[in-house]
């Protein structure tokens, strides 16, 4: 087979035309715009932040500004953010998408949440940074959209899993990491499996429980920057619950990590009022209180220490909460006579006719008109709590993680337009804004103090005009002491390796 090939001479004659006729090539006014168009995306300097004049829905604060930059020009993309709750985690991390989506290093991005936070995510990037983002759906197909939010636990799932393995991700970004835990969970293996061009961990609390927390999670970023895990447990004599050489692990952990408090931005933050109010059990709730330590040396159901430690902190909460525990444990008796010694203690526990408890709560209400947030462990306690309020005239309104986004949307705004107090449960510590609140009641203390943080954090962030009252309910001569003792060693934990915190227990 011959080709022929001609010279072809009409692209003489279109060039005369063009110059005889001011063609569309050489517009001088064309030309000039767009010359002007690429001055505009030219970036001279990589130092400094491009970002901030895209974005004239938002005016970012110095700290946020400063985070973003230290996180791009010193930490290369990989960090976590640790700002205190309410400074504006999100916004740190949107500045940096934002800045590497300008620049050109990032095409493609993940972005992770807890369930509850998906919506929010998607406005803030849509309408405060212009960042075109979808929340994840499952008919949705993962390589016909650049950025994505989805929630971690879709995410670790199959299908989900292999499709997020497919794609080529520039940047990952995880909320709420604190949820990784450690690299046994399967959220855990999930992330440390996906390849991290840049990695963003936003969590105001690293350290949860223990300090292995934080070296889990630096280990995600950077492995291998404080050694593995035999190693790090040697060079830092490094328990769950303390460590040495703290000064030097904190500095390698802020070469990866950036952590903005309150009184480092500027800005005037109203005070926490923190008070521990003991709680006096009477004789008929003493009494059921020792039955229930009894039990582990009469049923087998109740000899497992999680077991006891369940029943005492419910016990300390509401004979509700309790009788749903015992009700289960007693199907589990080895014979008829364990069995009718559980049935004595469930009899005796609902005879009782005071929550000494909830006696105090409501005293601590009564005594002011503002809003109230109460925190429990348990939707038994809190249904308890709604008819108790309400039979002392006081309007409530539940909010726990069984709802929907519809309804928790909804139960903060009766919370903020009619009711005086809000009753949560633990989810209520997590996404949801409540600056008009600034009294709050923790019903029953968690064995971990970042959960605490995070209560608190829901009513003392920016926006907040009054200061935040907190009152810690614990009763005397109960677990709920040796709650409070542990509370304090994993505070101390914290401030070695972290930084210090804001009040989130008063004096011991």
């Amino acid at each position: 087979m011959i080709m022929i090939i001609e010279r072809s001479s009409k692209w003489e004659e279109d060039f005369i035309n063009k110059l005889e006729s001011d063609g569309e090539w050489d517009s001088w006014k064309l030309y000039n715009m767009s010359y002007d168009v690429v001055k505009t995306n030219l970036i001279t300097e990589f130092s400094g932040l491009q970002s901030p004049k895209y974005l004239p829905n938002l005016t970012p604060l110095t700290h946020q500004l400063e985070a973003a930059e230290t996180v791009i020009e010193r930490m290369n993309g990989k960090a976590i953010l640790a700002d205190e709750v309410g400074l504006g985690k999100t916004i740190e991390a949107g500045l940096i998408l934002k800045e590497y989506l300008i620049r050109g290093l990032v095409k493609k991005a993940l972005i992770l949440a807890p369930a509850s936070l998906i919506n929010q995510w998607v406005e803030e990037l849509n309408y405060k940074f212009y960042i075109p983002v979808i929340a994840y759906k499952k008919n949705i197909q993962l390589d016909q959209y650049d950025i994505v939010v989805m929630s971690m636990d879709t995410a670790k799932k199959s299908p989900h899993r292999e499709a997020i393995y497919a794609q080529d991700y520039d940047m990952i970004i995880i909320d709420e990491a604190h949820k990784l835990k450690n690299h046994k969970t399967k959220i855990y293996e999930f992330v440390q499996s996906l390849k991290k061009k840049f990695c963003l961990l936003l969590t105001a609390t690293p350290i949860q429980n223990d300090v292995f927390e934080l070296f889990y999670l630096i280990s995600l970023l950077k492995p291998g920057h404080l050694g593995n895990y035999e190693m790090f447990q040697s060079s830092f004599s490094a328990s769950k619950h303390d460590l040495e050489h703290d000064e030097y692990l904190r500095e390698l952990v802020n070469q990866v990590m950036v952590r903005n408090r309150r009184q480092d931005t500027g800005i005037e933050w109203t005070n926490r009022q923190v008070q521990i109010i003991p709680i006096q059990f009477t004789d008929e709730e003493r009494e059921v209180y020792n039955l229930i330590l009894d039990l582990k040396d009469v049923s087998s159901a109740f000899s497992g220490a999680f077991s006891m430690i369940t029943l005492q902190k419910e016990m300390c909460s509401s004979k509700e909460a309790t009788y749903l525990t015992l009700n289960n444990m007693r199907q589990n008796c080895g014979d008829q006579e364990e069995e009718d010694h559980v049935e004595g203690v469930i009899q005796k526990l609902m005879a009782l006719e005071v929550n000494s408890k909830a006696e105090k709560t409501y005293e601590i209400i009564s005594k002011t008109t503002d809003k109230v947030i109460i925190f429990t462990e348990y939707r038994a306690s809190q249904a308890y709590l709604q008819w108790y309020l309400n039979s002392k005239g006081i309007t409530s309104v539940l909010f726990n993680g069984k709802f929907k986004k519809s309804k928790r949307d909804y139960m903060k705004h009766l919370f903020k337009e009619h009711a005086q107090v809000l009753i949560a449960t633990e989810a209520g510590g997590e996404g949801i804004n409540l600056q008009f609140c600034h009294h709050v009641i923790n019903y029953d203390l968690p064995w971990n103090p970042m959960k605490l943080e995070q209560r608190i954090g829901r009513v003392h962030r920016l926006g907040q005009e009054h200061d935040v009252q907190i009152y810690n309910l614990v009763t005397d001569n109960t677990i709920e002491k040796d709650i409070l003792d542990m509370l304090y060693v994993k505070i101390d934990v914290f401030e070695k390796v972290v930084g210090e915190l804001d009040d989130i227990l008063s004096a011991l």
